[in-house]
C-alpha cells in the first residue's frame, strides 16, 4: 500500500508527515518527507489542552476549536506531501495518558485529540487512527507504538541494539539477536528542556544546545530526581508528557540559573536512559538515536558519557531521524489495514499479540 503516515508528538512543535509504500510487515519505497510547524498560537493552545485535560469534557469548545485547526494543520500536510497514497496513518495528539499502573485496579485511559472522520473526507483517503485505546483497554500502557516498526527498518543491522527516541518523552526499543522487543519509556527528555528555555530565553527550545553547554548540572537537584520510584520501575511502563512535573518543581530546579537549570535536566535524561539499560537482558552494540533530542549536542553528550556503548544518531543506519515516527505510522497503518499486531507483551505489557486502531474513509 501507498501511505503517509502523520505523528505530532509531545514536543508540540508541529506535523511530521512521509509517504511510504509498505505491507506492514517490509517496506518498499520511502518517499518524501516534511515538517509543519504549529504556529505559535496553536502551540500554546495545544499546551493548555495538555495542562487542562484531566479537567475538561469532550465537548468543552476550547477543545473543539482546538482539534479543528490540528486536523487542518494535518490535511495541509498530507496534501504538500503531493505523492498518492491509499492510507493515512493518523496518530492525533496526545493530550493525557494514564495507562494502569501496576499493582492497580484502575482502568488505564490514553486521550488523542484529532478529526479522523475530517481528515478523511478533505483528503478523499482512508484514515487509520485510535492505535493506542484496544492496547489500554486490554490492561497494556499504548506506549509506545514504534518498536515493531523499529525491528523491521533494523533487519540487518547487528544486534543486539538499542534505538532511542528523544521526543517531549523518551523512549527505547531493545532488538535482541533472536528478535525480542522489549521497549518502554525512559523518562523526560526534550519537554521540559522545551519549557525551560522557553521561560528562561523566550526561544522554544534550547538551539544547538547552547543553554545547557554554558551551565553546569546541579547535583543537589538532581539528587532527588535520581532517587524517583519510575527510574528503578521495571517495564513495561510509559509517560504522560507532565508525569514528572510535579518531581521537577519540588527538586528546586527553578532556582537555578538559564544555563544551569538547562544542564541539569539534560542530565537527568541521561541518567534515565542509563537507569533504562539495566532492564536490557544484555547490553546493545550501540544506540541509535532519533528525534528532536539528537540535534542538541549538549544531550548527545551526556549520553554518551552515560553510556557504556557507541551513542550515534540514526543517520548512521541511513535512516532519517526526524521522520522515523512519521514514517512508522505510515507502516503501522497498513497493519491496522491488515489486521496485523501493533503492540506485544515485551513492548506494553499487552496480554498477547495485539491488533488495534479503526478505520474511516473512502476504501470503506
Amino acid at each position: 500500500m501507498r501511505t503517509i503516515g502523520l505523528m505530532s508528538g509531545t514536543s508540540l512543535d508541529g506535523v511530521d508527515a512521509a509517504w511510504v509504500e509498505t505491507d506492514g510487515e517490509a517496506i518498499g519505497r520511502l518517499g518524501p518527507v516534511l515538517t509543519l510547524p504549529y504556529a505559535p498560537a496553536l502551540r500554546r493552545d495545544l499546551r493548555t489542552l495538555l495542562d487542562r485535560a484531566a479537567e475538561i469534557g469532550p465537548e468543552d469548545p476550547f477543545l473543539a476549536h482546538c482539534v479543528a485547526r490540528l486536523t487542518e494543520r494535518h490535511v495541509e500536510a498530507v496534501r504538500a506531501i503531493g505523492w498518492p497514497a491509499d492510507l493515512i496513518g493518523f496518530h492525533g495528539q496526545t493530550i493525557l495518558h494514564r495507562p494502569q499502573r501496576p499493582g492497580s485496579n484502575a482502568a488505564g485511559f490514553t486521550w488523542q485529540v484529532g478529526d479522523a472522520a475530517r481528515l478523511a473526507r478533505e483528503t478523499g483517503m482512508t484514515v487509520a487512527h485510535d492505535f493506542r485505546a484496544a492496547d489500554v483497554a486490554a490492561g497494556g500502557q499504548g506506549a509506545p507504538l514504534v518498536p515493531v516498526v523499529h525491528a523491521v527498518m533494523a533487519a540487518r543491522l547487528p544486534k543486539p541494539l538499542a534505538i532511542l527516541n528523544l521526543g517531549g518523552v523518551a523512549n527505547v526499543t531493545w532488538i535482541g539477536a533472536d528478535g525480542r522487543l522489549i521497549a518502554f519509556d525512559t523518562g523526560p527528555a526534550n519537554g521540559p528542556l522545551d519549557d525551560w528555555a522557553r521561560l528562561a530565553t523566550g526561544e522554544a527550545y534550547d538551539r544547538d544546545g547552547r543553554l545547557a553547554l554554558a551551565g553546569q548540572a546541579d547535583g543537589g537537584v538532581l539528587a532527588p530526581l535520581m532517587a524517583h520510584p519510575w527510574l528503578a520501575a521495571p517495564p513495561p511502563k510509559s509517560l504522560d508528557r507532565l508525569d514528572f512535573d510535579r518531581a521537577l518543581k519540588d527538586s528546586g530546579a527553578a532556582a537555578l540559573s538559564p544555563a544551569d537549570g538547562a544542564a541539569t535536566l539534560v542530565a537527568f535524561c541521561a541518567i534515565c536512559v542509563a537507569a533504562a539499560a539495566r532492564h536490557f537482558p544484555e547490553p546493545p552494540v550501540q544506540w541509535l538515536v532519533a528525534g528532536g533530542g539528537r540535534r542538541n549536542p549538549a544531550l548527545m553528550r551526556a549520553l554518551g558519557a552515560a553510556l557504556a556503548e557507541p551513542v550515534r544518531a540514526v543517520e548512521v543506519a541511513g535512516w532519517n531521524g526526524d521522520a522515523l515516527e512519521a514514517q512508522a505510522f505510515g507502516v503501522l497503518a497498513a497493519r491496522v489495514w491488515r489486521g496485523l499486531p501493533l503492540t506485544f507483551p515485551g513492548t506494553t505489557g499487552a496480554p498477547g499479540s495485539m491488533p488495534g486502531g479503526r478505520l474511516v474513509g473512502p476504501l470503506l
